[in-house]
């Protein structure tokens, strides 16, 4: 078997304008709703929906290399490096510091040149330890394959099937000037198609010990952000491809086996990319939603920790919310978070569920739209 870079003109892929034409035109249309839409949020509301797209794309990344990040640390870096206040900032681990300067680094700073040492900052911001898991890698620079061939594996050791194996440390160097140059040079084709192109051709690539896949998502997604002259970005390429995770390897692979027509793989990514704009109305109305429910309750005497957790609760809470959570958030006694929530449910701002005794919950009361 062959795969795509070794075939004798690799990397002059090639695809089908006329089969793509379309759904990019469909695409380039909702991208431009979507920022319309957006555009008459006014700025605090576009900078909380910017703000929940950015906390999606950093968790959904890394969860796509099997990696669960911690919410309340992702939002909190992002909301002190994006100077947004959500009222009490959670301290983030190193791991969590690393993908979000990188997620910032290539949204809004779309227009700046991707070099060799940009990219060697990124990879050494992922992997800030100098290992992944247990083992130690080469970090901010070229692997050098001293461990045997870069091969993408899956299974139980023993029984190993190789889905994909990369082209040699040798010649990396080389590799990757062509496609810094071709990235960086001047945009012969539409920038959304170069998002793809990019995005396939570095994880082919491979030119990391680890973490490959996250940059190869970062690289696409300052295409975007280039494609739409826009230093925010308001749906998650990254949430969608980690919804259809399996159909996303399938097509990286058979793409990787296959000629250099990468005609499937870009109408893989355009219908990607235009579920995750489509994804992107869950985030408008959840920003309507809170601003709605702090509307109704302008004129409420809240403390500081209830207007905490109640955040917490309208920006996406995992799990149900207990007694013991509410302790835990908002950094109080027990018998204080009682106190705090009974005083809401007498506001009819909480409910209370159906179980009770030590695993009673309580939940937002009817957070509907004000129209």
């Amino acid at each position: 078997m062959r795969y795509i870079w070794q075939q004798p003109e690799w990397p002059r892929l090639r695809w089908d304008e006329l089969r793509l034409a379309q759904p990019l035109a469909d695409l380039r249309h909702e991208q431009g709703r979507l920022l319309g839409r957006m555009e008459s949020l006014g700025f605090p509301l576009r900078q909380e929906a910017f703000l929940r797209t950015l906390t999606q794309d950093v968790l959904k990344t890394s969860e796509i290399e099997g990696e669960k990040l911690d919410a309340a640390q992702v939002r909190s870096s992002l909301a002190r490096r994006l100077g947004i206040d959500i009222g009490g900032l959670t301290p983030a681990d190193r791991n969590v510091e690393g993908i979000v300067e990188i997620t910032l680094d290539a949204t809004r700073n779309f227009a700046d040149p991707l070099t060799e040492d940009r990219l060697f900052g990124w990879h050494a911001a992922l992997f800030p330890t100098g290992r992944t898991g247990m083992t130690k890698i080469r970090v901010g620079a070229w692997r050098d394959d001293t461990g045997g061939p870069m091969q993408v594996v899956s299974g139980p050791i023993g029984r190993e099937r190789v889905h994909y194996s990369a082209p040699p440390a040798e010649g990396l160097e080389a590799e990757m000037g062509i496609f810094l140059d071709w990235f960086n040079g001047l945009p012969a084709i539409d920038p959304v198609l170069k998002a793809a192109l990019a995005h396939l051709w570095f994880v082919t690539i491979h030119p990391f010990d680890d973490g490959n896949g996250r940059i190869a998502r970062a690289i696409a997604d300052l295409a975007l952000a280039r494609s739409e002259k826009s230093t925010q970005r308001f749906y998650s390429m990254s949430a969608q491809i980690r919804a259809e995770r399996r159909a996303y390897y399938t097509a990286l692979e058979r793409t990787q086996k296959d000629t250099l027509d990468v005609t499937r793989w870009m109408d893989w990514f355009l219908g990607c990319l235009h579920r995750a704009i489509a994804g992107a109305e869950d985030t408008l109305s959840a920003v309507l939603s809170k601003a709605h429910f702090w509307q109704r309750h302008a004129t409420a005497q809240l403390n500081g920790r209830q207007i905490k957790v109640l955040n917490h609760l309208l920006d996406g809470f995992e799990g149900k919310l207990t007694s013991s959570k509410w302790a835990k958030i908002g950094k109080c006694s027990q018998d204080t978070a009682i106190r705090d929530i009974v005083a809401l449910v007498e506001m009819n701002i909480l409910r209370k569920g159906p179980s009770g005794g030590r695993s009673t919950s309580y939940a937002i009361t009817s957070p509907k739209l004000l129209t």
